[in-house]
C-alpha cells in the first residue's frame, strides 16, 4: 500500500517465482493500469488503488485476465465494483447493463451514409443488431449459470455469448452478451434481472434451511426425535459405493438398517446441503411404497442417513446385474408400486427429479419402495422450478433444456423405467448419456419399444414421453391404467385357464 509503483513492483517480483499464470496476470494487470491513468480515471490516483487491483486479478482465474481487453480498461473497474457489491448481503446480487455497438454496422453506415434511399434500412438494421452486455455478480453457488441462463430465457432474453468466472472467496462473476429485450431502457431490465434473481432466492420453501448446517437437536422442536447417537449403529458390510458416500447394511436397536455415509473428504456446503434436503423430505414422508426413514446423525464430521433395510435391492441390478426378467403381471405390480409412492409424493407437492430403476428398491416381499431423495425438492407454488438436475438417460426434455419444469418431469422419468421393466435393457444403451439427452431434446428420441408389448402399454408409454408435459397424465391416473391392465391381464389369464381346462376335458373325453 503506499506509491504507485509498489504494487507493479511486487507483480514483476512474484511473477517469475509463482510461475506462468501469475506472470500473464501480472501482464494484464500493468496494461490495464497503464491504461486507466492514460484516461486520467480518478480511482486510479488514489492510494492503495495498484494493490486493489493486483488482488482483483489474484481472486479471478487465468481465464478472467486473458478475456480483459485493454482498450477497455474501464470494464475491469465495474467488475471490481460489482464483486465488492456481491459480497454485501445488502447489495446483493450486482447487475449491470449496457449498450453494446456492433462495428459492423456502423461500417456500413458509413459505406452507405451518402446513399439516402438506403439510410433509414440501414438505421433499423442497426437498431436490431444492438446488443446487450450483462453482468452479474453474486454468491456462488451448484448450478448458478444454468439458473440464470433459464432466467434469461424465460424473460425474452436470448444468449449470444457469455463468460463465468468466479474468485477463490466463491463469488461469481458473469457477463452475457444478450438480445431481445422488446422493452425500452436498459435500466428497466437491471431492475428487473434484480428483482427476478431475488425472487428466486426467496421462492424456496427451504432455503433458509439448506443455506446453513444442520442445527437440530435431539429433544428440539424440529428434530422430531430422530438424531441417532453414531455410536448406537453397528455396521456389518458395505454394500454399494458412490461419488461422496458409502452404504452399509448395519444394525440399530436389533432392526436391520442401511446407513448411507457421507465421506468426510467430501462434506463441502453443496454435499451437506443435499443431506439436509435428503433428511428434511424422508423425515416428513410416510407411505408404503416409500422407503422408511428411520434417523440421522447430522453433527459434522460424521454425517449419515438410516433407512430401513431392503433386502431385494434394487429394480436396476435385478435387471442389469442378475438378468431378471420381469413377465407381465410382476412388471405390472412393480409399477403400480411406484406410480403410488409418485401419487403421494406430488401430493404433498415433493418432486423427486431423480426417478430411475437404481432409485427403487425392494423389500423381502419384492414390494417397490422409491429411495434417494438427496436431489428431491419441494415445488414451488407456481408450479414450475428450474436447473438441470437428475440422470441424462431418465431426464425430462424441458429438464435438459434448461427450461421451468413441473411435477410432470417425474413422469417422463417414469416412463423410461417402465420401459426399462419391459425390456430389461439400459435406455438409449449404443449412446453416451450427453448424446442421449441431446437427441431427446433435438430429435424427439425415445427408446424403441418391442412389437410384440401390450398395446395399453404402449398407449401409456407414449403419454408419459409427450415432450409438452401438460400432456402427460398425473400419477393418479397412471396407476389406474396399471390397476386396469392388471385386471384385464387376470381375466385374460383366467379365461386362457378355463379354454385350456376345457379342451383338455373334451380331448380326454
Amino acid at each position: 500500500m503506499g506509491d504507485s509503483d509498489s504494487c507493479s513492483s511486487r507483480a514483476s517480483e512474484w511473477s517469475p517465482s509463482r510461475g506462468r499464470e501469475r506472470g500473464l496476470k501480472a501482464e494484464v494487470f500493468q496494461e490495464v493500469k497503464h491504461r486507466l491513468k492514460e484516461l486520467e480515471v480518478d480511482e486510479a490516483a488514489g492510494p492503495g488503488f495498484e494493490d486493489e487491483l493486483w488482488a482483483h486479478f489474484c481472486m479471478l482465474p487465468l481465464r478472467y485476465a486473458l478475456d480483459v481487453n485493454t482498450e477497455r480498461a474501464m470494464d475491469v473497474l465495474m467488475h471490481k465494483k460489482l464483486l465488492h457489491m456481491a459480497r454485501d448481503p445488502l447489495t446483493r446480487p450486482a447487475v449491470e447493463v449496457r449498450l453494446v455497438q456492433f462495428m459492423q454496422c456502423r461500417f456500413i453506415l458509413h459505406l452507405m451514409g451518402t446513399l439516402s434511399s438506403f439510410s433509414t434500412g440501414i438505421r433499423k438494421l442497426q437498431l436490431t443488431r444492438q446488443q446487450l452486455e450483462v453482468t452479474i455478480s453474486t454468491k456462488d453457488k451448484t448450478k448458478l449459470l444454468s439458473g440464470l441462463t433459464c432466467l434469461m430465457s424465460e424473460i425474452g432474453l436470448n444468449i449470444r455469448e457469455a463468460h463465468a468466472f468466479c474468485t477463490i472467496d466463491g463469488y461469481s462473476l458473469d457477463v452475457f452478451v444478450v438480445d431481445g429485450w422488446e422493452h425500452e431502457g436498459i435500466e428497466e431490465l437491471r431492475d428487473r434481472l434484480v428483482e427476478e434473481i431475488l425472487s428466486i432466492e426467496k421462492q424456496s420453501n427451504f432455503k433458509q434451511e439448506l443455506s446453513s448446517p444442520m442445527q437440530y437437536h435431539v429433544g428440539s422442536p424440529l428434530s422430531d426425535v430422530w438424531e441417532i447417537d453414531f455410536s448406537l449403529l453397528k455396521f456389518k458390510h458395505k454394500i454399494a459405493s458412490g461419488s461422496n458416500g458409502d452404504l452399509f447394511k448395519g444394525v440399530f436397536r436389533s432392526q436391520d438398517v442401511a446407513i448411507k455415509v457421507l465421506r468426510t473428504e467430501c462434506l463441502n456446503g453443496d454435499i451437506q446441503r443435499e443431506f439436509t434436503q435428503e433428511v428434511y423430505i424422508l423425515r416428513k414422508v410416510r407411505h408404503k411404497n416409500v422407503v422408511q426413514f428411520i434417523g440421522a446423525c447430522t453433527r459434522p464430521p460424521i454425517l449419515c442417513v438410516v433407512i430401513e433395510f431392503m433386502p431385494g435391492g434394487s429394480v436396476y441390478d435385478f435387471l442389469h446385474k442378475q438378468k431378471g426378467v420381469f413377465k407381465l403381471p410382476a412388471l405390472l405390480r412393480v409399477a403400480i408400486d411406484v406410480s403410488k409412492g409418485m401419487t403421494y409424493l406430488h401430493q404433498n407437492n415433493i418432486i423427486h427429479r431423480d426417478i430411475k430403476a437404481a432409485n427403487l428398491l425392494m423389500d423381502e416381499n419384492e414390494v417397490v419402495k422409491i429411495a434417494d431423495f438427496g436431489i428431491a425438492r419441494v415445488q414451488h407454488q407456481s408450479g414450475i422450478m428450474t436447473a438441470e438436475t437428475g440422470t441424462y438417460r431418465w431426464m425430462a426434455p424441458e429438464v435438459i433444456g434448461h427450461k421451468p419444469y413441473s411435477h410432470k418431469a417425474d413422469v417422463f422419468s417414469f416412463g423410461v423405467v417402465l420401459w426399462e421393466l419391459l425390456t430389461g435393457k439400459l435406455p438409449y444403451a449404443n449412446m453416451t448419456p450427453l448424446q442421449a439427452a441431446v437427441s431427446v431434446v433435438q430429435q424427439g428420441l425415445r427408446p424403441a419399444i418391442p412389437r410384440n408389448t401390450h398395446p395399453l402399454l404402449v398407449e401409456l408409454l407414449e403419454k408419459c414421453w409427450q415432450q409438452e408435459p401438460s400432456l402427460r397424465p398425473e400419477f393418479s391416473e397412471i396407476t389406474g391404467i396399471l390397476q386396469c391392465m392388471t385386471k384385464k391381464n387376470f381375466e385374460d389369464e383366467r379365461a386362457t385357464k378355463r379354454r385350456n381346462i376345457g379342451e383338455s376335458y373334451q380331448g380326454n373325453g
